[in-house]
């Protein structure tokens, strides 16, 4: 009963890390090319830090996808997760 808790907490976890990994790479993103266009001079630099952070938060979004892509598939290869008949073929031969 202990253990089953502990893996929901892990797995709820997990679907906030995402969240909090998505708004912290547009954040460095926008962090890096704010410094840039005050060292630099160029609103550009702002620009291209901003599409990189959104460009790293689609590619967190992505991974995370693909991994629960991976534990779907996993998920449906158990028999015990086949999907059952819903006529019993045993009966109707007779």
């Amino acid at each position: 009963m202990k253990n089953e808790t502990v893996v929901k907490v892990v797995k709820a976890a997990d679907g906030l890390s995402l969240g909090i990994s998505v708004v912290v790479s547009v954040l460095i993103g926008t962090g890096l090319g704010f410094w840039c266009m005050k060292s630099f001079g160029s609103v550009w630099f702002l620009v291209g830090g901003v599409l990189l952070g959104v460009a790293s938060a689609i590619n967190c979004v992505y991974k995370a996808y693909k991994a629960q892509v991976a534990s779907y598939e996993e998920f449906s290869k158990d028999p015990k997760n086949a999907p059952k008949p819903l006529f019993d073929d045993e009966k109707d031969e007779e």
